[in-house]
């Protein structure tokens, strides 16, 4: 009797911890990354061995976070990067999610780093196909540089725009959801726009307001966006 009182309990558990296993994350980070800044910076950058990426911005992750800000990495060593599992998405990968360090070479090292490091946080959702998939997807209809291009924002020699005019034009883009910005600072000191931080909810289907935003690490004003 004493057994069968404590079943249901020990099943309720069960199935509390299983559910909370499945959970193994909150929200996802979309990072795009403007190749004119990552170059335009002391370490410098490398064009990959297919040549110089087209000047727009390029996707650097899709990171699974926690809504305190922490995030999960390296969650299946059992599941590595597959190439062979994204050859159709192959050409898009090259032009979209360009690899810019150094020394050259043909990305593959990037998106294997991506993907072991967080997209194997996702795979209960995202299989390794549809991670990258879902990345490029997004990345197509968010389109940052035709939002920043229709409020006047241009990459340019020199010139420099606030923070508040960015951040008003990007949120305006995506539907009134504040995007994050990160800024770096080029050979000469000056704060140049560097990465932008779109929030995706748990199934990666929509884009929703950030539980938590990044680091600015911007000024409020005088912010580059260099040609590239």
């Amino acid at each position: 009797m004493k057994i069968n009182f404590h079943l249901p309990l020990l099943v309720v558990f069960l199935s509390t911890f299983s559910l909370e296993a499945q959970q193994s994350y909150d929200y996802f980070y979309l990072v795009l990354q403007w190749p004119g800044s990552f170059c335009d910076s002391k370490q410098g950058c490398c064009y990959p061995t297919t040549g110089k990426p087209k000047s727009d911005f390029g996707i650097h992750g899709l990171w699974p976070n926690y809504n305190d800000g922490t995030y999960p990495s390296n969650c299946d060593a059992n599941n590595p990067f597959d190439p062979s599992k994204i050859d159709d998405l192959m050409s898009s990968m090259q032009s979209e999610w360009p690899t810019l360090a150094c020394p050259q070479s043909d990305g593959l090292k990037f998106w294997s780093h991506e993907w072991n490091k967080h997209g194997t946080c996702s795979e209960s959702i995202l299989d390794q196909h549809t991670y990258f998939q879902t990345a490029l997807d997004f990345k197509k209809k968010l389109d940052p540089l035709q939002i920043l291009q229709n409020a006047g924002i241009e990459p340019a020699d020199g010139s420099s725009y606030s923070l508040s005019s960015i951040s008003q034009a990007l949120a305006q883009g995506v539907g009134g959801h504040e995007v994050g910005i990160q800024c770096n600072v080029d050979l000469s000191g000056n704060a140049q726009l560097f990465q932008l931080y779109f929030c995706l909810d748990q199934a990666a289907s929509e884009i929703i307001p950030c539980p938590n935003s990044p680091s600015s690490t911007c000024s409020s004003d005088g912010i580059e966006f260099p040609v590239f």
